[in-house]
């Protein structure tokens, strides 16, 4: 390992992202009582322009009035480069900044970008009094902010997560696509043909590079990489699909835009129990090899050494904290 040491953000489960309009107060009270992990009410796409101002309001409401429970709570504020922004900062973080954990900054671009909001809650905090922390979460949505990731994930001690926002990377991109999250026909492989003639097409993740390099940036400095919405909620199999690739690669969580989402989401994004079984035999043969003298040991016709350790302590660790949150 490097010398130079990874400080972990702050530990929080992750496993769903539930997204609720901060224009539709009416959804509150059922997002407070749904098995999502993280809410962020949201003060930015979903909520129209003339609707704005009330969204605060209904979300500073929100936020003081209804038993949220152990849930983390978030708001999306407005991009920098709209004049909504710094209101969505100052309002929400003076009038129920006590309530909210996170702040998520949408289509960060540069480190300089989360500076700026790094600087109003800090000033916000200080006056007000506050003793908690506000953290960050922070969508990478564009193609500077893809090219700038790593940057972004270090600009400050608030970050907690990085997301992928792949409807708006795909604009930013001007990749040739509509859907929001999913797999498109058009990127795939064509086999030679075989002894008869015959070709197969193999569909790809046209999303796999983006995803895998903002994973990448979050690890590097200690935080947790969240896979964004899919956007058709009545595949529930699409979504599962996207969410497993997702956790391949290193995601803790994914976002659910609608409630069908969560369970969803949940289920993926946690250990199975076969999962869990093996790890822990692997720790134990480990443990074995170890007071043998031995830095490495089969198991199962499989290899296993030092690194696999750590591979297993990782998904026993999340399983123990899953059963502690339970």
């Amino acid at each position: 390992m490097s010398f130079h040491p990874i400080d972990q953000a702050t530990a929080r489960l992750n496993r769903s992202e539930l997204a609720v309009p901060g224009s539709q107060p009416q959804m509150f009270e059922k997002a407070a009582k749904s098995d999502a992990d993280v809410i962020f009410l949201d003060l930015e796409d979903a909520v129209a322009p003339d609707e704005k101002e009330q969204a605060r309001k209904n979300i500073v409401k929100g936020l003081n009035d209804i038993d949220w429970g152990s849930k983390t709570m978030s708001i999306r504020i407005n991009g920098l480069d709209t004049h909504f922004m710094y209101r969505d900062v100052v309002d929400v973080v003076e009038q129920a900044g006590e309530r909210l954990d996170l702040i998520m900054i949408p289509k960060v671009g540069t480190a300089a970008d989360v500076y700026a909001v790094d600087m109003m809650v800090t000033q916000i905090e200080q006056a007000k009094g506050y003793k908690k922390r506000i953290g960050f979460e922070h969508i990478i949505e564009t193609a500077l902010g893809m090219q700038n990731v790593s940057e972004i994930a270090a600009a400050s001690r608030r970050n907690e997560s990085l997301h992928f926002g792949v409807a708006d990377y795909a604009a930013s991109t001007r990749a040739r696509t509509t859907i929001i999250g999913g797999v498109n026909e058009d990127y795939a492989v064509l086999t030679d043909p075989d002894s008869a003639g015959n070709r197969a097409v193999h569909w790809g993740d046209m999303w796999h590079y983006a995803l895998a390099r903002m994973v990448v940036a979050a690890r590097a400095n200690g935080l947790r990489p969240i896979d964004g919405p899919f956007g058709d909620f009545s595949d529930p199999d699409g979504y599962v699909a996207a969410a497993k690739r997702a956790a391949v690669l290193g995601c803790e969580g994914k976002w659910a835009i609608h409630p069908s989402q969560i369970a969803l989401a949940n289920q993926v994004m946690s250990p199975s129990e076969a999962e869990v079984a093996r790890a822990e035999r692997i720790l134990k043969a480990m443990a074995e090899a170890d007071a043998a003298g031995k830095g490495a040991v089969s198991l199962d016709g499989r290899l296993i050494d030092y690194a696999s350790i750590r591979q297993a302590e990782n998904l026993v660790a999340k399983h123990a904290s899953l059963h502690t949150a339970g």
